[in-house]
């Protein structure tokens, strides 16, 4: 037996599921029959391939009929766990985007972007771009700050008029009656 029929575990609490749902794939040994034999085989070399091609695919529906029952054990194992469709979801994704970061695209991408990233800053345009936003926020913060003080000094000068006292008092004898 193969290594294959070998690692087919028939003893699984769902192997009495394995029919319901899947329909066989017939193998369909009259095809295989008529379609010509490649040149140097002798017949004895051809029918034993044929048993072989009629046997994989006899396994390949096996196992496809046993992967579908796992998995909807897996999913039952899962509801009785209470594990969330979501939460597959959310699994499946971090996996997928996981692979997407380990994929050659991504990573000779990001190599590339990272050059160019290299290349664009170490160049003179950059630089003196860089140097000239630079200081026209430095010059902008200065007259800010200016505008701030002169604003400041402003209304020091207004409280301490006399028109302001006046309001100020007339509020006040308003919250206050005396």
């Amino acid at each position: 037996m193969d290594s294959a029929g070998q690692d087919i575990n028939l003893n699984s609490p769902n192997k009495g599921l394995l029919a319901d749902s899947m329909t066989d794939v017939p193998v369909d040994t009259a095809v295989a029959a008529q379609t010509p034999a490649v040149e140097g085989l002798t017949e004895a070399e051809e029918e034993e391939l044929r048993a072989e091609l009629a046997k994989v695919e006899e396994e390949i529906v096996t196992l496809r009929q046993v992967l579908a029952a796992k998995e909807r054990h897996c999913a039952e194992l899962k509801r009785k766990l209470g594990l969330s469709a979501l939460e597959g979801l959310k699994q499946n994704l971090s996996r997928s985007w996981h692979d997407v970061q380990v994929s050659n695209a991504y990573v000779q991408t990001s190599e590339k972007l990272g050059e160019w990233n290299e290349k664009v800053t170490q160049s003179d345009l950059y630089k003196k771009t860089q140097e000239t936003l630079s200081q026209a926020g430095q010059k902008t913060s200065a007259a800010l700050s200016t505008v701030g003080s002169a604003i400041s000094r402003k209304l020091g000068d207004m409280r301490n008029s006399a028109t302001f006292k006046s309001f100020e008092e007339r509020v006040g004898n308003i919250k206050f009656p005396q």
